[in-house]
């Protein structure tokens, strides 16, 4: 069993309040859910209006399937999503 964590490190800009960092993350979460089959959380930065630090979580028996998902959603992150600038990630393999 292979198991793989992406932690994200994202900028939200234009957020006033943490109303509405919530509307941003909140979808954003449950569609990396569906296109990916991760788990994915919100782990950093909760009382910040324009940060946010989200961790994916992949389960599977191929260390290379584990890192193309990650990265693949990391991918479509920086593509599908124009308001949330991905700062940094980093995965790590276990």
């Amino acid at each position: 069993m292979i198991v793989g964590t992406c932690l994200i490190e994202l900028h939200l800009d234009g957020n006033e309040s943490l109303k509405d960092k919530r509307a941003a993350l909140k979808p954003l979460l449950a569609r990396l859910y569906r296109e990916f089959n991760v788990s994915a959380a919100e782990i950093g930065h909760q009382d910040s209006w324009q940060s946010a630090s989200i961790a994916l979580a992949c389960v599977a028996n191929d260390t290379a399937h584990v890192e193309q998902v990650l990265n693949n959603a990391v991918q479509w992150i920086e593509h599908n999503r124009p308001d949330l600038q991905v700062v940094d990630w980093q995965i790590e393999i276990l």
